[in-house]
This record gives structure tokens, C-alpha cells and sequence, in this order.
């Protein structure tokens, strides 16, 4: 899933606190002859769980890269930017259409070839964005990429728990999942430095290069395991009616719908006010600002899963309400993109974790659900996006960002009792 997209249906521990779920309906291990970490066995595999590490990060930069580079791309392909934003669009569509159905049709293969042809398809797909002349090839190749994600989404969170002894698999989980603020903290703008020095083309060939260094190191390290069946499923509209569901549901869609209509033209944004050539510095100073972000919620979530949240939404809101100020200050821009990074970096967990822990025994349902609609959050935010940069400019985007923030902190305020309780009753650390 996408721009830092949440972990998906197979896994059934929460990857910051290294919670258990206890009941779960989701899938099952299909075999009994599946090799599993000796009992005895208190150390993880981290060789082999960096491989997955790098898959994520492939699939996070992948996704992110276009808004770094997104001018020059444009100016090659010969449309405009909101045009050329649309392929943040096509790639979180791929995802979202493909998530579940590819989950559930490919259960019972082995899981060590799936993530194989996962990887495939990024390298597939970075190399025809990186050849292309052809606007609609592009858009073709992105969806492609999107669809890869989709099926690796569905793969790499449970894959790290069934590679880890019981006791460490949140932390087998975690590791692997380090992939996503990775990207945001340095791919991002080591894409974007590399797109201004050598041309945005390089970026993504560099993106198949590693795409195909992740396939090596797969084969080498990963250990292979068979599919699982599928169960009975919880009907969606059955989960929805769980107290507490539809409101976390409700921020994910508007929380990342705000988040992707300013992360997508961020490029745009920086060269209306002057600051073009900074674009690598400001993504650098939001994913540092993430990552510190992602740390403060891992070490606080269990017990202020609520408050966290609040203050996310506060410090996003905040960042908007700089960047809506019409100044070329590069020292408020710079403060702006701090303020978002701490109000973004923790949202996937404490999101994911609130759609657990509302669910409850149909915990797995309501978090396909959460990353269904955090890729359908993208589509449309990068849509609205582009119109927006048409009819309004980039001034409008800070104005945008706040007005979907409010009813944010307004639902987030309000489920108190479900959804985001006060006091965590599931998942202890």
C-alpha cells in the first residue's frame, strides 16, 4: 500500500507493539510441514528480514519517487503536472483494485515465488518508466507497479511473522516494515537529487537495479513457505457495524486524502514559491521529521493511542496553516515540512492499530478494509489534487489540507468510547 502504506490482511500481530491477536479469522497456515524458527530460538533473522526490509522500500519509493521528480517528468513526457500527478493515481488504483482479490487468488502458492514475481513486476515497471517517451505507456507501467504492490502488500507482513519465533514476530514485523520511513527519509530525496544531477530516467533505472538486487538476495537468504487457506470471511458490511470501525475508517480516507494532495505536487508547491531546487531538502527534513515521529508512537502507542493521534492531526494542521502564509521563507517552509513529517510519520501505525483493535475478533476484515481505502485515499488525493492545481494553484493546498483536517479531529475527538478509546483494552505491548 501504498505512501507509506499500513501492513495488510495476513498479519495478525500489531508491528509497533508486538501484540498478539488472539482471535483472529483471517487466514491459516496451509501446511504442517511448513519450516518454522526452532523453539528454543531468540534471535531474529535479520539477514533474511532485510531482504524484506528492501522490498518494502522498493515498493515505498516506487509509489513516492514521481513527486519528487515531478516537473522534469512532466516537462519530458509533454503534459502538465497535474497531468503527470495522475500517475500517483494510477499506481494507488492498481493497489486498491488488486489488494484483496490477489490475497485471496493466490493463497494456496507458495509464498517465496510470489514475492519473487512481486519483485519481477517492479523491475518490469521501473524499467518501462524509465524508457518511456509515451505518456500512456508511463501511466500502463504505473499501474503495473501498483499492482505488484497490491500482491506485495499482501505478502511481506506476514511473511516476516512466519519467519520469526513466536516472541519476536512484532519485532520481525517492525523491522521490515523500517522500509517505509526509509523511503520517505532518504529515497525520496536521493531520487529527487538524482533526478536534478543525472535526470529523473536515472532514478528509476536505479529503481530496476535494485528492484533486481532484491530478487538475488531473496533467493539466496529467504526461506520459502507454502500457502495458507482462507477461511471464512466476515462480511464487510458486518464488520462496519462494529463500533468504532467506521470513524477510524473515516480518518484514514480524509487523513490521507489530505496528506497525498500536498505530498503529490510538493514539487509544484516549492516552485511557486521559489524553492525548486530545495525539494530534495525539504523531503529530507519531512522523513526525519517521520521517522522521529514513528519512534515517539512505537514507544507510546499502547498507551496513548488517542492522544497520538490528536496531536498528529494538530501538527499536520499546523504544518497547512504555515504553508498557507504567503511567504518564500525557506526557514518557514523548512518548519512547515518538520510539523507535517511529526504529524504524518506515526499515522500508519496508530491507524492500523485502531482498526485492530476496533475490530476485534474481525480484526483482519476491518484492516483489508483500512488498506483498501488508504490506496482509494491516494487515488483520489492526487486527483483532487490536480484540479485543484489547475483551477486554484498551489495556494490552495494548504487550505484544502486544513478544511479535511477539521472533521478529522472532530471524529477522532468524538470516539472517544470506540474507535479511539482513551484507554487501550487489546494489545498490550
Amino acid at each position: 500500500m501504498s505512501n507509506h502504506a499500513p501492513q495488510t490482511i495476513e498479519t495478525p500481530t500489531d508491528a509497533t507493539t508486538g501484540s498478539g491477536t488472539a482471535t483472529r479469522s483471517g487466514p491459516t497456515t496451509g501446511s504442517d510441514t511448513e519450516p518454522r524458527p526452532h523453539a528454543g530460538a531468540d534471535k531474529l533473522p535479520l539477514a533474511a528480514l532485510l531482504a524484506l526490509t528492501t522490498a518494502v522500500f522498493v515498493t515505498s519509493l516506487t509509489e513516492t519517487l514521481p513527486a519528487g521528480v515531478l516537473p522534469s517528468m512532466s516537462s519530458d513526457l509533454g503534459v502538465g503536472e497535474s497531468a503527470m500527478g495522475q500517475s500517483v493515481t494510477i499506481y494507488a488504483i492498481g493497489t486498491a483494485l488488486t489488494a484483496i482479490p490477489l490475497f485471496r487468488a493466490t493463497s494456496g502458492l507458495r509464498r517465496k515465488r510470489l514475492l519473487l514475481a512481486t519483485m519481477a513486476g517492479f523491475a518490469a515497471a521501473n524499467t518501462v518508466t524509465a524508457v518511456s517517451t509515451n505518456y500512456p505507456l508511463t501511466m500502463a507501467a504505473r499501474f503495473v507497479a501498483g499492482v505488484a504492490a497490491g500482491l506485495a502488500w499482501a505478502l511481506l507482513a506476514g511473511y516476516a511473522r512466519r519467519m520469526a519465533p513466536v516472541h519476536l514476530q512484532g519485532k520481525a514485523i517492525a523491522v521490515v516494515m523500517a522500509g517505509i520511513p526509509v523511503a520517505l527519509s532518504l529515497g525520496v530525496p536521493a531520487g529527487t537529487f538524482l533526478g536534478k544531477a543525472l535526470g529523473w530516467r536515472v532514478a528509476f533505472a536505479l529503481m530496476t537495479v535494485l528492484a533486481v538486487g532484491v530478487i538475488g538476495w531473496i533467493l539466496a537468504l529467504v526461506p520459502d513457505h507454502p500457502g495458507q487457506r482462507l477461511h471464512g470471511r466476515t462480511p464487510v458490511l458486518r464488520t462496519l457495524r462494529i463500533p468504532g470501525v467506521t470513524p477510524v475508517l473515516f480518518v484514514t480516507l480524509v487523513f490521507v486524502s489530505a496528506h497525498t494532495v500536498l505530498y503529490t505536487y510538493i514539487a509544484a508547491f516549492l516552485d511557486e514559491v521559489g524553492m525548486r531546487n530545495s525539494t530534495d531538502l525539504v523531503l529530507l527534513v519531512f522523513g526525519a521529521a517521520s521517522m522521529a515521529s514513528i519512534w515517539i508512537v512505537g514507544a507510546h502507542i499502547h498507551r496513548r493511542l488517542r492522544a497520538l493521534t490528536v496531536v498528529s492531526t494538530l501538527l499536520f494542521a499546523a504544518a497547512a496553516g504555515l504553508l498557507a502564509i504567503p511567504t518564500e521563507s525557506p526557514v518557514l517552509i523548512l518548519a512547515a515540512a518538520a510539523l507535517w513529517g511529526l504529524g504524518w510519520g506515526g499515522i500508519p501505525t496508530l491507524l492500523q492499530t485502531a482498526a485492530g483493535d476496533a475490530g476485534g475478533d474481525d480484526a483482519d476484515t476491518a484492516q483489508a478494509m483500512l488498506v483498501t481505502l488508504w490506496n482509494v485515499a491516494m487515488a483520489g488525493g492526487a486527483v483532487a489534487g490536480g484540479i485543484l492545481l489547475d483551477v486554484f494553484g498551489t495556494g490552495s493546498f494548504a487550505w484544502t489540507v486544513i478544511a479535511l483536517l477539521i472533521p478529522v479531529l472532530v471524529v477522532v475527538v468524538a470516539a472517544r468510547a470506540h474507535g479511539f478509546p482513551a484507554e487501550r483494552v487489546s494489545g498490550d505491548a
